[in-house]
Parts: C-alpha cells; structure tokens; sequence
C-alpha cells in the first residue's frame, strides 16, 4: 500500500487556431487586416469571440490581447472565455476530492478511473497531512485504510467464487468488484481527466482556492492557477497566489465571477 501525500496535475490538452479559416472569416467582411500580438490560441479565441459581438475588428484599441482581455474581466464579460478550453489529468487524489469536484458542472467534462473494471486491491490512499504529521494518527489512519483493503480483497474473491456460474470472466469480475469497492474508503486514490473552459476554471479556482475551501482541493486549485497562469497570463495572470498558514496556497483577485 502506497500513501500519497501531494498530487499531480498534467496540462495534456490544447486548442489550436485554424488560421487559413480565420484570415477567410476577416477577408470576407472587410478587416482582412486585424492582427492579434499573441500566438496563444486560448488567448486568441475569447479575444476574437468577444469582437465578433460588436465586429470591432477595424479599429481595435490599443494594448493587444493583454488590454482587451483585461478590459473582458474588468466588464464581467466572462461569457466569450467559455471558447478556451483545457484538458487536465489529475492523479494522487482521493475519492473526497472527485466528489467535491464533480460538483461544478456548467462548462465541465469528466472521465474518471472506474473501480468496477480496476482492481483495487493494489490501491494507493492519500492521507491529509493533518493526520500524517502526527504519528499516533497516522497509525490510526493507516489500519483503517489497511483494514478496508484486506476486506475488499477477501470480498473480491469471495465474489468471484459466488459468480463463478457467470461464463464471461470479464464480466465476473466487473460484479465482484463493484460490490466489493463498498468497503473501500473515500482516501483510496484515484485519478481523473477533466476538460474545462477558462470561465469554468477561473469559477472553481475563485471557489476552491481560497483559504475557506477544503485543504485537498484547494492544493489542486492553486497548482492548476500555477499551470494556467504560465499558459494563458492573459487570461489567469490576475491571481495573485499567497501562502496560508498551513503551508497551502491561496488565490484572490480583482475580478470577482467573471
């Protein structure tokens, strides 16, 4: 039984801009030459987005993308950010953590490791380190979690000598083992791919990084700012991440339910 203690967050999707049909799109109404001064296409799409509302592509103000996006968050125009969109994968995190996440949902995208068709039995947990740091909590929480997995292993197989008259050895298992997974705790560690628009994240980074959410997903939150930050400063650069006593981080800004 492996314990994790921190998680990890993988950026594994991007969008790209098809520039032959957007040079088409401005030749086509007269502002064939409207340029952006970002490359970024996350960047790119809302700023675009937000000029087709009012075809403002002919005389655009000045200060580039930075200016323009800023002045998107500064009015709430937050709708034309749901045209950017990143795709996550987010491991060493507990069964808490997804049920918390899955929770916001306008905007979001889940697949998530299943426990019917994953044997469990070589699960990893993660343990708060609030009663990691201490020792006599941490041998508490450690025959606990040790506890529900032996059942679960023993339930496993006591399962699958139960459906042994079930023919399909896949399908065997999948009743074995979605019976089984009762016992195991929200610690067991699981892993999940999530898609986002940049409004979504910019709302669960408001909500989740901030010193009153719970400290699990808050340590996700604020490592995800990080990530978005450093791709898209245009769009997230206005997070100001500060540390919390505890040692997490928490993130504020000046533009509130954008």
């Amino acid at each position: 039984m492996r314990v994790i203690r921190r998680p990890s967050v993988y950026l594994v999707g991007r969008q790209v801009v098809d520039q032959a049909q957007m040079s088409r799109f401005l030749t086509d109404h007269d502002v064939a030459n409207w340029s952006t001064d970002t490359d970024n296409a996350a960047q790119v799409l809302p700023e675009v987005a937000g000029r087709v509302c009012y075809m403002s592509f002919a005389k655009p103000r000045p200060g580039g993308n930075k200016t323009y996006l800023e002045h998107i968050k500064e009015v709430g125009h937050g709708s034309v950010l749901e045209h950017s969109v990143f795709n996550f994968i987010i491991t060493g995190v507990s069964r808490s953590f997804t049920h918390e996440l899955v929770r916001h949902r306008a905007g979001w995208g889940y697949s998530q490791l299943s426990q019917r068709y994953v044997d469990e039995s070589v699960a990893d947990f993660v343990e708060p380190d609030c009663i990691g740091d201490d020792p006599e909590l941490h041998r508490v929480w450690q025959s606990a979690v040790e506890q529900c997995q032996q059942a679960y292993i023993k339930l496993v197989e006591g399962l699958q000598a139960k459906f042994a008259h079930v023919e399909d050895k896949t399908l065997r298992r999948k009743l074995a083992r979605q019976a089984a997974r009762s016992v195991l705790p929200n610690a067991t560690e699981t892993k999940i791919f999530v898609t986002a628009n940049a409004r979504a994240w910019r709302h669960f980074i408001e909500l989740r990084c901030n010193e009153h959410a719970e400290t699990e997903i808050r340590i996700v939150a604020a490592e995800i700012c990080s990530v978005l930050q450093k791709e898209a400063p245009n769009l997230f650069g206005d997070y100001e991440l500060y540390s919390l006593p505890d040692g997490t981080r928490a993130a504020r800004t000046p533009f509130h339910k954008v």
